[in-house]
């Protein structure tokens, strides 16, 4: 598996023409790619995408995939992606320091979504699109596509059943997310995803706020962890394909409509694993024990979300207009009522 270090040296030793020395045919194009996921967690989240483009490309186009900090620290991949050293990206915008009014948004945005399906149609059909477009344009980065992952629950060694229970936990999570949650006496810590693990097991940590049940138990969370708190703070994790803008504007139009086709086909991936997988472990998985805040206490986070939002929203006018549409969906859902919002 290459490492970042073998990767360096191999660059610094080698001509950039031999670097990109195709494998399979001397005219082949080829991509470095790096998402954000570990490997047990990039089997469904980026693997069945990234095979699918490789397999109709052929000759034409390879991506390699690598996985999470293995060319780059996450929090490093937008510099990376700008600088042409790493052609695309999976991310979110937050955890790998994109340069842009809308970083804030990407990762949990608190109470911005309540349900998966609540990303794509702010995106498709409410404008946030058009405006990721635009100010990744601004850094000389393409915004291919957005999706939604798991939703932003609490994995705990010690039980929360309160907002007390909060009070110095330390815990892995986003930086926005950690931002918010600091005002209930949460902790934020920053590690490389690898460590997460080992990390609870020692008590450098004393949970995670980072994924829904899937995750956990997908990638060996749920088995260092003893309680999952069934509130969230976001419905929907929202993150994203990238790719160098030069590197993309280099492609043929059919190439490019397939990467984007592989995306979507990416996100629909998620959409079903994530929702069967969420109801599933909560039901019939044996590792964690379920615990609950009180929806009359849980509510007075949900109104200082609301409170963040406003506080996000004076920053700069593209944050209050990305804003205004997060108010605008959610206020729309709640009039429709059951099953896009319950009131």
């Amino acid at each position: 598996m290459t490492t970042r270090r073998k990767f360096l040296t191999a660059a610094a030793a080698t001509p950039a023409a031999a670097l990109a020395a195709p494998a399979i045919a001397q005219s082949t194009i080829r991509w470095r790619m790096q998402t954000y996921a570990g490997p047990a967690l990039a089997e469904h989240v980026i693997d069945p995408a990234i095979e699918m483009f490789n397999k109709i490309a052929g000759d034409r186009m390879q991506i390699e995939l690598f996985y999470a900090d293995q060319l780059v620290p996450t929090g490093e991949l937008f510099q990376a992606l700008q600088r042409g050293t790493i052609d695309a990206v999976q991310s979110d915008d937050d955890s790998m320091a994109s340069p842009t009014e809308v970083t804030v948004f990407g990762g949990y945005f608190p109470f911005g979504s309540r349900y998966s399906l609540d990303v794509p149609v702010l995106f498709n059909q409410y404008g946030l699109k058009e405006i990721w477009a635009a100010e990744y344009e601004k850094v000389g980065v393409k915004h291919v596509s957005a999706g939604a992952w798991d939703p932003c629950h609490f994995a705990t060694k010690d039980p929360i059943r309160s907002l007390a229970d909060m009070q110095g936990k330390r815990v892995f999570t986003f930086p926005t997310a950690g931002r918010f949650l600091s005002q209930f006496g949460v902790v934020p810590v920053t590690l490389p995803w690898e460590d997460i693990e080992v990390a609870v097991q020692t008590g450098e940590l004393d949970g995670i706020a980072w994924s829904g049940i899937t995750e956990d138990y997908t990638v060996g969370w749920a088995d260092v962890t003893n309680y999952f708190l069934t509130n969230n703070i976001s419905g929907a994790w929202i993150g994203s394909f990238f790719a160098n803008m030069e590197r993309w504007n280099e492609l043929p139009e059919d190439l490019q409509t397939l990467f984007n086709v592989c995306c979507e086909q990416s996100h629909y991936y998620r959409q079903w694993w994530y929702w069967g997988g969420e109801a599933a472990l909560r039901v019939n998985g044996t590792k964690m024990e379920l615990t609950s805040i009180p929806d009359e206490e849980w509510a007075t986070v949900e109104a200082a979300a609301r409170e963040f939002w406003d506080e996000i929203a004076a920053e700069s006018e593209i944050k209050a207009q990305v804003v205004e549409i997060f108010k605008q969906y959610n206020a729309d859902m709640e009039k429709a009522g059951r099953p896009y919002r319950y009131t």
